[in-house]
């Protein structure tokens, strides 16, 4: 069985999901323990956003990426198996994919550590224009 190169762009992005995870987790513990929060004594059914507005913005930007990893991309990642499954690995949806998954990458770096809304907003265009693409190509993949 051959591999669709259209699943590495998912599969990296798939990675990247996992880091802002570890990111998230290595910025939200310390700024718990430095606000006085022990999770082993939180009540049943705590949330973060019970606490969120007592956390200092940067740990709050990495945390809602990682939120915003696990919203859009899931379309991103039906795209790609659609195109995988329908064969269609074409150039321009190979470099949709890629160009998605790289300004993820940027935009999540860019939440993160600078967070200017005005390029965030810019990113996150480009990046659902190569959505778009994915998206209309997988339709004419399967369905004309």
């Amino acid at each position: 069985m051959e591999i669709s190169p259209i699943l590495g762009p998912a599969a990296v992005l798939v990675l990247w999901s996992l880091v802002v995870l570890v990111w998230m987790t290595s910025t939200r513990f310390p700024a718990f323990a430095k606000a006085g929060i022990n999770v082993a004594n939180t009540p049943r059914g705590a949330r973060y956003a019970d606490v969120e507005q007592n956390m200092p913005a940067k740990v709050n930007w990495v945390s809602h990426n990682y939120t915003h990893l696990m919203e859009q991309p899931t379309i991103f990642y039906a795209a790609v198996l659609i195109l995988a499954v329908a064969g269609d690995a074409s150039d321009i949806n190979l470099y949709a994919a890629w160009a998605y998954t790289v300004l993820r990458i940027v935009h999540s770096l860019w939440q993160g550590l600078v967070n200017i809304v005005k390029v965030r907003v810019t990113l996150f265009t480009l990046s659902t224009i190569c959505l778009w693409v994915l998206a209309i190509n997988g339709v004419r993949a399967t369905v004309f």
